[in-house]
């Protein structure tokens, strides 16, 4: 049986840009595990991923939240970085 972290390995993707699509796109886990991996193999997925974290991002900042502000752009750095070929 697999475990969720089992999955997130499998995705090719960090927890952190998992949470991310699923702060996004108001989501379980574990189905943004599953949509995640899913983006990552499609031609404008990449795109749509760093997309759903810029958005988290500008949320973050309209509310004050320097803290996930900072996490966020960890991540978006770590993604572009990683999957910067159809960003």
């Amino acid at each position: 049986m697999l475990t969720i972290q089992d999955c997130i390995e499998l995705s090719e993707l960090t927890e952190e840009e998992i949470l991310a699509i699923a702060e996004h796109e108001h989501l379980p886990e574990m189905v943004a595990v599953e949509l995640g991996n899913y983006l990552t193999h499609t031609a404008s997925g990449e795109k749509r991923i760093k997309r759903m974290i810029c958005d988290d991002i500008e949320a973050a900042r309209a509310k004050g939240d320097k803290h996930r502000l900072s996490m966020l752009k960890m991540v978006l750095k770590h993604f572009v970085e990683h999957h910067g070929g159809g960003v």
